[in-house]
């Protein structure tokens, strides 16, 4: 629970700050992908200790839902959905969603949060997803997942992510953006134009790529919002 004395802003800073960390340690013992359900424990169902958990859709979701107000339909799956504010809103909009988290906390969470939910959530490693998952989606969503991963699991996510994408289907990537040729200090590391082209090598093809900012009360964030299609 949030601790008496300091501000929302204070406790989302102690979290970045604890992300760093936690990262740190877990790839310094080989466990590389253990940090996130550690911070999702350690934030003691305190929101702002999730850095990236803001109890709203994304922005950049919430404006490519609402820009035609139409419905839309079909299964859509949402990537490393966190606290669920994302699936709820593509299960607002009409899809049958499944979303799932490598976190057992944040899946947990997300059920109390919306318990009387349609959305499907689960528990499950992006990296070892059930097979029947394969090709099956008409949206596959991701939100922020590539953006927490380093090194070969980086590299494999991006498989892992076009795979799910059915025949016919549809990837929406919302992301941070970074210049190819500028690194930074993470988490987050922001994805470059360059990096995102690895998904067209897994049978993808660009539709469509908007720049956009998010605004947050000490910076403007610079995004990528992209979406994918696969022939049918």
């Amino acid at each position: 629970m949030a601790e008496k004395g300091l501000s929302f802003a204070d406790r989302r800073a102690d979290a970045r700050a604890s992300a760093s960390e936690l990262q740190a340690t877990a790839e310094a013992t080989g466990e590389d992908l253990a940090w996130f359900d550690q911070l999702y424990k350690a934030a003691g169902e305190d929101p702002a200790r999730v850095p990236w958990a803001d109890l709203e859709p994304h922005p950049g979701l919430a404006e490519w839902i609402g820009r035609s107000g139409m419905l839309y339909e079909g299964r859509a799956i949402d990537i490393g959905c966190g606290l669920g504010d994302n699936a709820e809103a593509l299960s607002d909009a009409g899809y049958d969603v499944t979303a799932f988290d490598l976190s057992q906390t944040a899946i947990s969470w997300a059920k109390q949060r919306f318990d009387h939910t349609r959305v499907d959530y689960r528990t499950a490693d992006l990296f070892a997803l059930p097979d029947e998952w394969t090709g099956s989606f008409d949206l596959v969503h991701e939100c922020y997942t590539i953006q927490a991963l380093k090194h070969d699991f980086r590299k494999r996510a991006f498989a892992a992510i076009a795979a799910l994408v059915a025949p016919g289907g549809s990837l929406l990537v919302i992301c941070r953006s970074r210049p190819d040729d500028v690194e930074v200090d993470g988490p987050p590391w922001p994805l470059s134009r360059a990096e995102l082209t690895a998904f067209e090598h897994h049978g993808l093809i660009e539709k469509s790529c908007q720049e956009f900012t998010v605004q947050k009360p000490d910076r403007a964030v610079p995004h990528f919002r992209v979406m994918y299609s696969r022939p049918r």
